[in-house]
């Protein structure tokens, strides 16, 4: 896939394809074109079979992600003028691969968010971590929450909320914020050998994997991911389905002896 996007860069090596928030004189926060386009880039990888394991990661050597510009937007309370980052967050959690945040700096706010939204998430030892919303007139009553809830436990999220202390790599380690922290200098190799070790396992276990985990917070449509992306297609190979779809295309009763097989 050819890069064709003005805020991020997206490459592919082998089975690991690489999106990058390409905005480091900003600290790589959000703007509603980068959203839209980090949503358009993970559907189109949702429709090629190269790559097994995707990772996101920060330009530069500061900032992962820092949140998000709200400016340039529409003057409207309705969803034109919100910036679209649930875009980004639901094409992450329905995409049948692995994505691994690879966080090379800053994750504030959103940036924070988004690694919680990611399925793995390996670290450099001075990245730091925080959720800065109500301190600066903002907050992320979803996944921001939900996720952090999950990830270190509720008192420990609402005081991240409440205090918004800055968390250090390896205090989010110990914590079960993130997975792994690494030297700095380490932290590209350290991500492509991750990335490479879950790309060599099942692709279809994994997708299941994911999409059950999911389906936790999904409700309907975290059962169809389940039931529709994964069971669906297996069940149109077997011997019942055929069977069904042939007798009725040739309007006769079907042979029931041939379901479950």
């Amino acid at each position: 896939m050819s890069n064709k996007y003005e805020d991020i860069i997206y490459e592919e090596d082998g089975p690991v394809g690489t999106i990058t928030l390409n905005r480091p004189t900003d600290g790589n926060m959000f703007t509603e074109t980068m959203c839209h386009e980090i949503r358009d880039c993970i559907n189109a990888i949702r429709r090629e079979t190269r790559t097994r394991v995707i990772v996101i990661t920060g330009a530069g050597d500061k900032f992962f992600c820092i949140g998000g510009r709200k400016t340039g937007m529409s003057n409207t309370t309705l969803y034109a003028g919100v910036l679209p980052t649930l875009e980004m967050y639901e094409a992450i959690d329905r995409l049948q691969k692995p994505v691994i945040a690879s966080v090379n700096g800053f994750a504030v706010g959103g940036g924070n968010v988004l690694q919680m939204v990611c399925d793995v998430t390996i670290a450099k030892r001075s990245a730091i971590f925080r959720q800065v919303g109500p301190m600066m007139g903002s907050f992320d009553g979803g996944y921001g929450t939900w996720y952090l809830e999950d990830l270190v436990g509720k008192k420990r999220a609402k005081e991240i909320w409440y205090r918004n202390p800055r968390i250090s790599a390896t205090e989010a380690a110990q914590m079960g914020l993130i997975n792994q922290v690494v030297p700095d200098e380490d932290l590209q190799i350290a991500t492509r050998q991750m990335a490479l070790e879950i790309a060599s396992r099942g692709a279809f276990a994994l997708a299941s994997i994911k999409a059950s985990f999911n389906a936790r917070h999904g409700g309907v449509v975290g059962l169809s991911r389940m039931a529709h992306d994964l069971l669906l297609r297996t069940y149109l190979d077997t011997t019942e389905s055929k069977e069904l779809s042939t007798s009725m295309a040739e309007k006769r009763p079907p042979n029931t002896s041939a379901f479950g097989h």
